[in-house]
C-alpha cells in the first residue's frame, strides 16, 4: 500500500450493530407512553420496531396500541422522548460482546474506522462518549448530518470521504435491510450481524457475510477485501 493511498475502512451502523441499546431506548418509549397513560409494550414486542430510528418506533408501537394520533401530537411525543433519552442513554445500554477487541484489530491492522446511522449525530456521539468509544471512529455520521439519510448511498459515500477512506477498499457492518441496501446501492460489500433489530433475519437479506460473534469480524473483512495476512 502506498503511504498516499487512502487507508481500507469498515463503516458500522450503530443501534444493533455495535451498541445493544435496546434497553435503554424501549425503557424511554415505555416512559413516554406512561405519559399517555397508554400500556407498556413487552421488550421482545418492541425490540423488532428499533432500526427505523424514534419517530417510527413512536409511531408502531403507538399503532401497536390502536393509537394513530396526528402529526402535532406526534412531533410533541418525539421531543417528549428525545429529551428523556438523552439523560438515559447510557443507562443499560453496553457495546456488543468481542466489539472492543474487534476494533483493536481493525485499528492494529490499519483499518480507518467510521459510524454511518440513522440515530441524530449528536446523540450517536452523546452514546458513544457515554461507552469511551469515540476516539476509535474517524467519522461518526447521524441521520441528519447530510442532507439525505440510509439507504440513500450517499450518506455512505460522504461517511467515507469524512473519515478520508477509500471507497474502493470499503466495508459496511449493519444489522437491518437497511445497511444492506445502503452497502448495495453505494457498490461496497456488506458484514451482517445476526444479533441486532432487523424485523426480517439477516440470513434472509443475504449479505457478503453473517457473522453471530465480533470475533469472527477482522477475517470476514479481511476476506472480503483480500487483504493478505489480516485474516
Amino acid at each position: 500500500m502506498s503511504e498516499l493511498s487512502p487507508p481500507p475502512i469498515v463503516i458500522f451502523d450503530l443501534d444493533g450493530t455495535l451498541i445493544d441499546t435496546a434497553p435503554d431506548l424501549i425503557q424511554t418509549l415505555n416512559a413516554i407512553l406512561e405519559t399517555e397513560s397508554i400500556p407498556a409494550l413487552a421488550f421482545e414486542t418492541a425490540r423488532p420496531m428499533i432500526g427505523g430510528g424514534v419517530r417510527p418506533l413512536l409511531e408502531q408501537a403507538l399503532a401497536e396500541q390502536g393509537k394513530h394520533p396526528g402529526e402535532a401530537a406526534m412531533d410533541r411525543l418525539f421531543e417528549s422522548y428525545i429529551r428523556r433519552y438523552q439523560d438515559h442513554i447510557a443507562d443499560y445500554s453496553r457495546p456488543y460482546p468481542g466489539l472492543e477487541g474487534a476494533l483493536d484489530r481493525l485499528d492494529a491492522d490499519g483499518f480507518t474506522l467510521a459510524v454511518c446511522t440513522n440515530k441524530y449525530e449528536a446523540l450517536s456521539l452523546r452514546l458513544l462518549d457515554a461507552l469511551g468509544l469515540t476516539s476509535r471512529f474517524a467519522a461518526i455520521c447521524g441521520q441528519d448530518t447530510f442532507p439525505m439519510k440510509k439507504p440513500d448511498p450517499e450518506t455512505l459515500r460522504l461517511t467515507i470521504a469524512r473519515a478520508g477512506g477509500d471507497i474502493a477498499r470499503a466495508v459496511m457492518v449493519g444489522d437491518s435491510e437497511t445497511d444492506v441496501n445502503v452497502a448495495r446501492a453505494a457498490g461496497i460489500p456488506v458484514i451482517g450481524v445476526d444479533f441486532g433489530y432487523t424485523r426480517t433475519p439477516m440470513s434472509d437479506l443475504r449479505p457478503d457475510r453473517l457473522i453471530s460473534h465480533f470475533d469472527a469480524l477482522p477475517a470476514a473483512v479481511s476476506e472480503l477485501l483480500r487483504i493478505p495476512g489480516r485474516a
